[in-house]
């Protein structure tokens, strides 16, 4: 690892927004409109953040259909880094039950008429 870079991706986590997408990733893949549940944040800015946490290599995504998957990226460099920190984070399964109980995927897909 390089020292910049590192310092560059410990920057990324430094901000709760992306830190707390990170947590929820560590635990299941998420699309975008899964997280707008959990932030009062609009679209715009959580695809924001989940673009500087791909182009650092943090995550991937995966596209089914119209939908993206974004999850972690157990490939990075930093991926070891990564699961140290997150082990500090606190657990986010309430925010995941959350996202599972309003199931905001189901609403967007309906809401689109198909």
């Amino acid at each position: 690892m390089e020292m910049k870079a590192t310092a560059r991706v410990l920057k990324l986590l430094g901000d709760p927004t992306r830190l707390t997408i990170l947590a929820i990733l560590n635990q299941r893949e998420c699309c975008v409109c899964e997280l707008l549940e959990v932030f009062s944040s609009s679209q715009p800015a959580i695809s924001q953040h989940l673009r500087k946490l791909k182009d650092a290599g943090l995550i991937q995504e995966e596209r089914r259909g119209q939908w993206v998957y974004d999850s972690l990226r157990p490939q990075s460099e930093y991926y070891s880094l990564l699961q140290a920190v997150l082990s500090y984070v606190p657990d986010q399964g309430e925010t995941i039950r959350k996202i599972e109980t309003v199931n905001p995927a189901a609403r967007c897909f309906w809401q689109r008429g198909e």
